[in-house]
C-alpha cells in the first residue's frame, strides 16, 4: 500500500514537472547561439542541441518537449532575440573569450551526456 502511494505521488510530481515546463524564448535564442559555437569546437555535440538544453532543466527529450521547443523557435520573441544576438556576435568577440566558452561547452556536454545515459537506463 505504501509503495503504491509513494509511486503515485512520484508519478504525479513527474507529470506535473513535465507539464509545467515553460521555455523562455530569449534564453533559448541565446543558448542556441552559444551552442552553435560549441558544435564548431566539439563535433560530438552536433545534433544534440535540444537534448543538451533540456538536460539543464532535468527534462527528458520526448516528442512533446521537442514540439514545444520548435514552437518557441518559430515565435517572434525568439526570432527577435536571435537577430539581436547575431548582430552582437557580428561585432566581434574578444579572443580571450574562447577559454571560458570552451569550459562552458565542456560542462554543458558533460551534463547532456549524463542525461542521455540516464535516459538509456530502464
Amino acid at each position: 500500500m505504501r509503495v503504491s502511494i509513494a509511486l503515485s505521488v512520484a508519478l504525479m510530481l513527474a507529470v506535473t514537472a513535465a507539464q509545467a515546463m515553460t521555455v523562455d524564448a530569449k534564453a533559448l535564442a541565446r543558448f542556441d547561439a552559444s551552442y552553435v559555437k560549441c558544435e564548431a569546437q566539439f563535433p560530438d555535440m552536433r545534433g544534440h542541441r535540444d537534448e543538451a538544453y533540456l538536460s539543464l532543466w532535468k527534462v527528458r527529450l520526448d516528442d512533446t518537449a521537442r514540439a514545444q521547443l520548435a514552437a518557441v523557435r518559430k515565435g517572434a520573441t525568439y526570432q527577435a532575440e536571435r537577430r539581436r544576438v547575431a548582430k552582437g556576435s557580428a561585432k566581434g568577440a574578444a579572443a580571450a573569450a574562447s577559454s571560458p566558452l570552451e569550459q562552458q561547452c565542456h560542462a554543458l556536454w558533460g551534463e547532456a551526456q549524463r542525461a542521455m545515459k540516464s535516459k538509456a537506463k530502464p
